[in-house]
């Protein structure tokens, strides 16, 4: 049997090996899912250390990824740096090398606990949310240096929900001849209205994952208890309101005990959940929607956009991505 389950260039392969990263020779290597832009392998060193490898393939956010995790540590638990090239001038390309985090993730992991193991789970997602939501960043904005000063001046991420909207169905035939005629215009109104109403958490300036799903929260068994281990790629993040976060983590129901500790956490932990909060949330989670609509028909998420949408509108509430 070979070494190694995927290919490993040379370059990247002696920057791993050298003193700077894991300084052990490579001894297996495999393909993880994960990451919108990026390739993500397992690599083992011969001593067993274990270590997650993220080659940025499409935008690089390396550099802001880096930072961002630098920032949050010990807010919320991540991924331990080991050791970046975000320029890619010793291992070829950009990359991230992280500790491997043992866990499940959290999509797997709700299915087989019970209401009280999931409402604890919850209440440990929930504190970390709140948490990452203390972190306040200059001005509202998106995330393209190190620096993490949000921009460019006077966007606001919570402004044009139905601008936003209108392009994304514009731009996509497929999402239009999936929603069929009755579908596209109800998706364009609900925008509509749901646009002023965001209009309270304009120059909102918190700490945004922006990509908070299931697949990127690891959770874990300790002394008897699950608790989140660790949150995932960051390659979204950006400065807002944390209902976009409640929003996209509570877009679909989850196991029976789960929304009632997460939202518990949350609050207790100094999270606000202003009146209105469901719909606000559920409004901001729509640029997301939005965006998966274009993307190929066959992409694993846009069918369930269009379902979530045809939900959404038929009033039946959250529901369809993981």
């Amino acid at each position: 049997m070979p070494p190694d389950d995927a290919p490993l260039d040379a370059a990247t392969r002696a920057w791993l090996e050298g003193p700077g990263a894991m300084g052990r020779p490579v001894a297996h290597v495999e393909v993880m899912t994960g990451g919108y832009s990026r390739e993500t392998l397992a690599v083992t060193a011969d001593d067993g250390r274990r270590c997650v490898l993220r080659r940025f393939t499409g935008t690089n956010t390396c550099a802001v990824e880096v930072a961002l995790l630098r920032r949050v540590e010990g807010l919320v638990p991540v991924a331990p740096v080991v050791a970046a090239d975000p320029d890619g001038t010793l291992s070829g390309s950009p990359a991230l090398l992280s500790e491997l985090v043992p866990g499940r993730d959290l999509g797997a992991a709700l299915p087989t606990l019970d209401p009280a193991a999931a409402e604890a789970c919850g209440r440990d997602v929930g504190a970390a949310l709140a948490r990452l939501g203390s972190v306040e960043l200059g001005r509202p904005g998106f995330l393209t240096g190190p620096d993490l000063v949000p921009g460019p001046p006077g966007v606001d991420p919570t402004s044009s929900l139905d601008v936003f909207v209108d392009r994304c169905l514009a731009g996509s035939a497929p999402a239009r001849e999936a929603l069929g005629p009755a579908g596209v215009d109800g998706l364009r109104r609900l925008a509509g209205r749901l646009t002023p109403e965001l209009g309270v958490l304009a120059g909102a300036r918190r700490l945004v994952h922006g990509d908070l799903n299931p697949k990127n929260l690891l959770v874990a068994e300790e002394d008897g208890r699950w608790r989140l281990a660790a949150v995932l790629d960051w390659e979204f993040a950006f400065s807002s309101s944390p209902l976009f976060d409640v929003g996209n983590l509570l877009r679909r129901p989850r196991a029976p005990g789960f929304e009632a500790g997460f939202l518990a956490g949350f609050s207790a932990g100094g999270g606000d959940l202003p009146p209105g909060w469901r719909r606000l949330s559920t409004g901001l989670d729509l640029f997301s929607i939005a965006d998966l609509l274009t993307r190929p028909p066959g992409h694993r998420y846009f069918a369930q956009a269009v379902a979530v949408v045809r939900e959404l509108l038929d009033g039946d509430g959250p529901g369809g991505l993981s």
